[in-house]
């Protein structure tokens, strides 16, 4: 498999994992699209999964297509995201201690 796609799959898990702890923290999601995923589905989680099926298709596309620029790029964005969702995680733990 190629190691912009595996980066891409592991970027994708990281995000639905911060996602979840940004739910359970009772924080609403920012992304629209997710956001009426996390709306319409009977349960909150079969929204988010199936968002991230559908990402993990369109890179699996982009990986099949050769488009890896655009695949490097998304990783770029995709790292960042976590990153921010990690600090604000963080950041909002603090007044909890």
């Amino acid at each position: 498999m190629n190691q912009l796609l595996l980066q891409y799959s592991y970027l994708q898990m990281l995000d639905l994992l911060t996602t979840v702890a940004f739910m359970l923290h009772g924080i609403r999601e920012a992304n629209p699209v997710v956001r009426f995923a996390l709306q319409s589905s009977s349960h909150p989680l079969g929204g988010l999964l199936a968002v991230k099926m559908m990402a993990l298709g369109l890179g699996i596309y982009c990986w099949r297509c050769g488009r890896e620029r655009l695949l490097t790029r998304i990783n770029i964005l995709f790292a960042i995201v976590v990153a921010w969702n990690l600090v604000a995680l963080i950041a909002g733990g603090v007044g909890a201690v």
